[in-house]
């Protein structure tokens, strides 16, 4: 009896199954996804339908950053800022931006609508943090961006209520002609509570990268960590935040950092046979002449 044919899939499946690409480019690199994607379906509208469901998704998730118009400074994508699904506020400005999100880019921008801000007794700390984090950002990221938003109670005019604000941090480095994308993305979420003057924070940290050359490795790896400290002034709250912040997002990445340093004796040893075909055992006390042990220690700058 001869082989049933393969149905063949429906355009339901197959935008979906181009979702799936779109939404798990690694960092920086949708755009190149997106024209194997196009061409892979040969259908216009199909991919028009799916780019559309996918970028808005991908942007936010990444957290990018665009540059708003005239040089004004930059939007981050987030769910925190947005408005609508193409405005999205800079609150550092003032300004609510009208994002292309398949062309990545701001097309124009709006001066924010008062029911769109703060109060003037929340803008006060969420100012004085919002300076606090550039400092950090400034030291810390080369390519970093950062924004501070009021998640809860942006309405409340003075003590005696809780509020909320949501520190978000991305930075990236796209290398692609040297084979490597990477992001770091961190969201702090810092609780207010008046009557016990207590600040809860809860932080969610995820770096991801992607190295190509002779290969294709990708890293996605993901931390959650609480804190809390007592309620201030909002200049003695900023500062108390930032230092906070610095700490546990440096301890993250020296432990990111030793993890690659441990690479050789831990996940390339699991990622080989442990008796080869060719009888030849591995040489683990030289890893180093491997292009990827090689490389990855380099751009980590680690063993200097």
């Amino acid at each position: 009896m001869a082989d049933e044919e393969e149905a063949e899939l429906s355009e339901k499946q197959k935008k979906e199954i181009a979702k799936w690409f779109l939404l798990n480019s690694p960092p920086g690199e949708i755009q190149y996804v997106a024209k194997d994607v196009k061409a892979i379906l040969n259908d216009e509208e199909l991919y028009k339908e799916a780019a559309s469901e996918s970028f808005p998704l991908y942007n936010k998730s990444h957290m990018i950053s665009l540059e708003l118009p005239c040089r004004a400074g930059d939007v981050i994508i987030t769910s925190y800022g947005e408005i609508n699904e193409n405005e999205y506020l800079d609150p550092r400005t003032a300004q609510v931006a009208i994002v292309d999100h398949i062309k990545q880019v701001c097309t124009e921008a709006r001066p924010a609508l008062d029911e769109e801000l703060p109060s003037p007794y929340i803008e006060e700390f969420r100012c004085a943090l919002d300076a606090e984090i550039l400092k950090y950002i400034g030291e810390a990221y080369p390519k970093g961006v950062c924004s501070v938003y009021c998640g809860k109670g942006k309405d409340v005019e003075g003590p005696g209520s809780d509020f909320e604000l949501v520190v978000v941090i991305s930075a990236t480095r796209h290398s692609p002609q040297n084979f490597c994308n990477g992001s770091w993305r961190s969201v702090w979420t810092i609780e207010f509570k008046d009557e016990i003057q207590i600040l809860e924070f809860s932080g969610k940290l995820q770096v991801g990268a992607h190295y190509f050359e002779e290969g294709n490795v990708q890293l996605d790896a993901k931390h959650e960590c609480k804190d809390s400290t007592v309620f201030q002034s909002p200049e003695d709250s900023a500062i108390s935040i930032a230092n906070i912040i610095r700490h546990h997002e440096t301890e993250y990445l020296a432990s990111l950092e030793a993890s690659y340093s441990n690479l050789p004796d831990t996940t390339f040893k699991d990622l080989r046979r442990k008796l080869p075909v060719t009888r030849t055992l591995f040489p683990w006390h030289n890893t180093l002449q491997f292009s990827l042990t090689r490389d990855i220690t380099k751009e980590l700058g680690i063993g200097k």
